[in-house]
């Protein structure tokens, strides 16, 4: 069993359509996407309508919540453009069935996926939805104690885009630093996914990871799209902040 965990496509249907052209190539099973499908990015319904169409499993993120209900603790280029993004899901492209068939998708979202052994979540273990766990956090010991005590083995995440593994030995294992795969051994690991839509490691490339249940394992994937593409929908919507074109550009 292979599974492929997407997670902050944000509006990115270069990256996304990139993503999913890569996952046809590697034998996965199934798709579970963490959260964040829109936000940011210049073609939020058009992302929404493949996560619909692929993802077996989808979690609600923060921008997605905050599209539902009033954005909490956004930045005012984050909140311009969710404020843009709910209007793009009020008004189009599709018939009205279409435009209630988004929303009701995102209004039904889970929080978190819990398989016992595999946790899913886009924020962390103990918010599901809100909280940023980062790499620096591993100084904080009594904050990652806290952390994996809300696992019962591997947990799953998105949210700060930027992709590794958390240990209980207090290290975080970026991808270059394993060669991109690692081994699910005994102990607990919290794995963020990294981000489809919106890289911020300083690689500009999609990152997503595929799950092998059966095997215990995970690989970090990368994936070149046409990032100029996006980046120029961006520049052409006065909404969105050119910096959120630039920034496809340099991943962070």
């Amino acid at each position: 069993m292979k599974r492929a965990l997407i997670s902050d496509i944000h509006g990115n249907l270069e990256g996304l359509q990139a993503v999913l052209a890569d996952i046809e190539t590697v034998g996965v099973d199934e798709i579970y996407c963490l959260g964040d499908i829109i936000g940011y990015g210049p073609n939020p319904c058009e992302c929404l309508d493949l996560v619909m169409r692929h993802a077996k499993v989808t979690i609600l993120g923060n921008h997605d919540q905050a599209a539902l209900f009033d954005p909490d603790g956004f930045n005012p280029m984050a909140l311009q453009a969710i404020y843009w993004t709910r209007d793009q899901l009020d008004n189009g492209p599709g018939n009205p069935a279409q435009v209630n068939k988004r929303w009701d998708f995102l209004g039904e979202l889970p929080r978190l996926v819990d398989e016992g052994e595999f946790k899913f979540v886009h924020g962390s273990p103990r918010d599901p939805t809100n909280e940023y766990v980062f790499p620096e956090y591993v100084f904080d010991t009594r904050k990652m104690e806290i952390l994996f005590g809300r696992v019962e083995q591997y947990c799953f995440m998105g949210h700060t885009h930027l992709p590794g593994v958390f240990t209980t030995q207090c290290e975080f294992i970026a991808p270059e630093d394993c060669d991109h795969r690692y081994a699910l051994g005994p102990a607990k690991v919290l794995v963020n996914v990294g981000s489809v839509g919106q890289p911020r490691d300083d690689n500009n490339k999609s990152c997503y990871v595929v799950l092998d249940k059966d095997a215990k394992s995970i690989e970090f994937r990368r994936v070149e799209y046409d990032i100029d593409k996006t980046a120029n929908k961006i520049y052409n919507i006065p909404d969105l902040s050119d910096a959120l074109g630039d920034r496809l550009k340099h991943g962070r």
